[in-house]
C-alpha cells in the first residue's frame, strides 16, 4: 500500500547484513537467509537486493524458487545460469536478466572462472500475478547504457531496450554515469536508490558512496549528480505500490 508522507531513509554499506564464507561475501539490503530483522523485510515491492561476490569456480548450486521476478546485474566478471527449464548462459557486465520462477524453478549461479571473483547485484521483486509458467529473459543493452542517462533495464510497462518482468507497478533503471552527470530520480510512491559503483550526490540525502542506499517514499522527483571524479553505476527501482509482509 503506498504511503503519502514523504520519506527518506539512507542505508550505509556497512551498516547492510553481511554473509562472509569462504566462497561468498555478500551485502544483504533486507532481512535474508539467517539474517532477519522484521522492521526490514521490504521496501516497496523489492524484498531482496544483494550484493554479491562470488569466488572462482564457486556459487550457488541447484536450489529453487516460486512466485518471484528475479533480476540479476552482474558488475564485474561472468556468471553461469541453468537452470530446469532449459535455460544457460553466461550473464555479463550490460547484460540485463530475468527469471520469472513463477509455478517453480530451479537453478544454479555459478562463477565458471578459474582465476577471478564475479560482483553481481541480484533483486528480487514480488510479481503481480502469481503461478505463472515459468520464464526468462535478457538483453544487452551495453549500447544503451554508454549514451548516459537512465536505461529501463527491468520493467512491467513496455519501456524500449528493458526486459519484461511481471509487476506492471515497477520499473529498474542504471545507469552508467559519467563524472559529473545528473539523472533525476524518478516520481513514484516508492523509489530504492542503490549506488553499484564510484559515488554520487542526491538531493536531501547528501554524498552517497559505493553500497550506500536510499530508501524513498513519495519524496518527489530529486536530483542525482556523479561523482566528479569517478563517475557512477547507480540501480534505481521506481515503484508504484508496496506490500505488507
Amino acid at each position: 500500500m503506498a504511503q503519502s508522507t514523504p520519506e527518506m531513509d539512507t542505508r550505509r554499506d556497512d551498516e547492510r547484513f553481511l554473509t562472509s564464507i569462504d566462497w561468498l561475501h555478500s551485502r544483504h539490503s533486507f532481512s535474508f537467509a539467517n539474517h532477519y530483522d522484521p522492521s526490514n523485510t521490504h521496501h516497496g515491492l523489492l524484498i531482496v537486493s544483494n550484493d554479491d561476490i562470488i569466488q572462482p569456480t564457486t556459487g550457488f548450486s541447484t536450489h529453487p524458487h516460486q512466485d518471484m521476478e528475479i533480476v540479476t546485474w552482474v558488475l564485474e566478471g561472468e556468471l553461469e545460469h541453468k537452470d530446469s527449464e532449459g535455460h544457460t548462459g553466461i550473464i555479463y557486465p550490460g547484460l540485463a536478466q530475468r527469471m520469472s520462477a513463477g509455478t517453480g524453478i530451479w537453478h544454479s549461479e555459478m562463477n565458471p572462472v578459474n582465476d577471478k571473483p564475479v560482483r553481481l547485484v541480484q533483486m528480487w521483486v514480488l510479481p503481480d500475478t502469481e503461478r505463472i509458467r515459468p520464464a526468462y529473459q535478457q538483453l544487452d543493452i551495453s549500447a544503451e547504457l554508454d549514451r548516459g542517462g537512465l536505461i529501463p533495464v527491468a520493467s512491467g510497462q513496455d519501456h524500449d531496450a528493458a526486459i519484461s518482468i511481471r509487476q506492471k507497478q515497477a520499473v529498474l533503471w542504471a545507469g552508467r554515469l559519467k563524472a559529473g552527470e545528473v539523472v533525476t530520480v524518478p516520481d513514484a510512491a516508492y523509489v530504492h536508490v542503490y549506488v553499484a559503483r564510484g559515488g554520487v550526490t542526491l538531493d536531501g540525502a547528501g554524498a552517497l558512496n559505493e553500497g550506500d542506499a536510499v530508501r524513498l517514499t513519495g519524496a518527489g522527483a530529486l536530483s542525482l549528480t556523479a561523482s566528479t571524479t569517478d563517475g557512477a553505476e547507480v540501480l534505481i527501482w521506481e515503484m508504484g505500490a508496496g506490500v505488507d509482509r
